[in-house]
């Protein structure tokens, strides 16, 4: 009971936020398009883990105020004026390894909910975070098969090395993400960098604030000329206070490239 109370109530805020996300999608707040990728999940991964045996349930939610409602490439669904919520459960094999999937929802301007398809991941934390260590590093693998309205590249593999360091006071996480596409013809040039980093500062007991920092550069033998990069800087918060854990975000695009405000919130469901 005490589960589905929290539920319930965690559910009313969801639906709370998501409207307001609704609301400031259709607000008209300048955005440009980005590349080509559905931007379902917004965060940078540190050593955070299940215990081996535990079950994890996480609901991402991100809109985009306002975007180029031209398409990159024929067929896709744009990003303007759109909400993209995504449940990820996560299970952990043992103290270092958890097994995780995310079931990607798009909701359109023209009120059409669309199932993007599914990312299955691998987590494996080789050391983590401690009074003694404050060091901590791992690898995430991450296999997408998306619908190819919303990624061109629609078989991904996603390499994301995660090293870190955290005390009582601060947390720096860097991703320098690698992506490989799947699909014949696809591969010319080889894989994609996009790398991430996040800076918090413990500002009270579970609650910290601080920035993220998202890229994408193009491929490793062709990276894009600065202007046709994305660069987006996140002002975030993070809080801990069991039942409520969760991230809040607004991002501002720095390039060209990048779509120009994006909003984005991540909780931790209670089981």
């Amino acid at each position: 009971m005490r589960w589905a109370a929290g539920i319930a109530g965690r559910g009313a805020a969801v639906q709370g936020l998501r409207a307001g996300l609704v609301l400031a999608g259709l607000a008209g707040l300048p955005w440009q398009g980005a590349l080509a990728a559905l931007p379902d999940e917004i965060q940078v991964y540190d050593d955070g883990l299940n215990a081996a045996g535990d079950v994890g349930v996480e609901l991402h939610l991100n809109a985009t105020p306002s975007a180029d409602p031209a398409p990159a490439y024929p067929g896709e669904i744009t990003t303007v004026h759109g909400l993209r919520q995504t449940f990820e459960f996560s299970y952990g094999v043992t103290n270092t390894v958890e097994l995780g999937l995310y079931i990607p929802l798009e909701y359109t301007a023209q009120g059409q909910e669309r199932y993007a398809g599914p990312r299955a991941r691998l987590k494996y934390i080789a050391q983590q975070a401690s009074a003694e260590d404050p060091w901590f590093y791992g690898i995430n693998f991450e296999l997408s098969h998306v619908k190819y309205v919303f990624e061109a590249a629609q078989d991904f593999l996603e390499v994301r090395p995660i090293i870190g360091w955290r005390n009582d006071d601060w947390l720096v996480s860097g991703n320098p993400v690698v992506g490989i596409p799947l699909l014949a013809g696809q591969r010319t040039g080889g894989p994609d960098f996009s790398p991430a980093l996040k800076v918090a500062r413990t500002l009270a007991p579970g609650f910290a604030g601080g920035f993220e920092y998202y890229t994408a550069l193009g491929q490793f033998s062709n990276l894009l000329p600065y202007s046709q990069q994305t660069h987006t800087l996140f002002a975030a918060i993070d809080v801990d206070r069991k039942p409520w854990v969760f991230n809040l975000g607004i991002g501002r695009g720095l390039t060209a490239a990048a779509d120009r405000w994006t909003i984005k919130a991540l909780f931790e469901l209670p089981i």
